[in-house]
């Protein structure tokens, strides 16, 4: 069964940074779109608590996420665009379309996918280096917001997000006790002279809830020795896993690198590769992806 959506020129899979600025270049070159986003457009934005390295002067995701579901309302009403609010489960393609399958059982024909389908976080038990029950699911340290912060916080891992969130909030003193494996050394040198972030590396960790509420976190350091330190705020900073649709091609790590991709099949945003996981890099590669196809045989141009 077909999406009565037309025959589009692209089907864009994602409604995040990435895939929202793949659907504004489109409509930019003239080209149809269909966009599939299961969620409010915006994608992660609308809950990351503080941006810092993203130009336009944004405090906030859900800020720069309202603007963006805007400049998809001007491309819908202008008919270059349309939202498909619901869940792709695969993409396929051949020598002349591709095709994406939704999790209602539609399918979504276009003359070229681009699929933005972005991470999602690590939970502490996923994690190789802690010790944790599988049903602790604390929030990212890039969704908190400084009210959130309550007692003493413990954040888990080193990971960027850890920089951006001190740097956006430059007059928030509260100290931070980042627990964190060795492999993420390199992440935390952007903050080893920031007084706020209690740095400790550790070769594992088993997080355990304290008997009056909050949480104890026993560290076992790099040379062997432990420490157990109390926590009334846990905030995980561990890293994320690839959203990965069935059918695209991943690399060792799991992600899908653009140039692993079949023809008719591009990738852009988070899903590419761990080391270009910011909002700006993942608009780039959205708008890159769309010129890519559109300079290509494997996209008709509509001059």
């Amino acid at each position: 069964m077909s999406t009565p959506c037309g025959d589009p020129d692209l089907v864009i899979v994602g409604g995040g940074p990435a895939g929202c600025a793949a659907a504004l270049m489109a409509a930019s070159l003239g080209l149809r779109s269909v966009l599939i986003e299961s969620n409010d457009i915006g994608g992660r934005l609308q809950v990351i608590g503080a941006l810092a390295n993203v130009p336009g002067d944004w405090a906030d995701g859900p800020s720069l996420a309202n603007a963006v579901a805007r400049d998809i309302q001007r491309i819908q009403e202008s008919g270059h665009c349309k939202v498909v609010k619901d869940r792709a489960v695969a993409v396929s393609a051949d020598g002349q379309s591709a095709s994406v399958t939704l999790n209602s059982g539609s399918v979504v024909t276009g003359d070229a996918v681009i699929a933005a389908t972005g991470v999602s976080s690590v939970t502490p038990a996923e994690a190789d280096w802690i010790s944790a029950a599988a049903s602790l699911d604390p929030a990212p340290l890039w969704r908190a917001r400084p009210t959130d912060l309550k007692g003493r916080t413990c954040v888990l891992g080193g990971d960027r997000p850890l920089g951006t969130w001190l740097r956006a909030h430059p007059d928030v003193q509260r100290q931070l006790l980042v627990v964190h494996p060795v492999g993420d050394d390199y992440k935390v040198a952007e903050v080893q002279h920031d007084s706020r972030a209690q740095l400790r590396r550790a070769r594992h960790v088993t997080v355990n809830p304290a008997p009056g509420g909050g949480y104890i976190v026993d560290v076992e350091a790099v040379n062997g020795s432990t420490a157990a330190y109390a926590c009334d705020t846990l905030l995980t900073n561990i890293g994320s896993r690839p959203a990965v649709l069935s059918g695209l091609t991943t690399d060792g790590g799991g992600y899908c690198p653009p140039e692993s991709q079949g023809p008719r099949i591009a990738t852009a945003g988070d899903l590419r590769s761990a080391r270009f996981q910011r909002i700006v890099t993942a608009q780039g590669s959205g708008a890159q992806a769309v010129l890519s196809c559109y300079y290509s045989t494997a996209l008709r141009v509509a001059a």
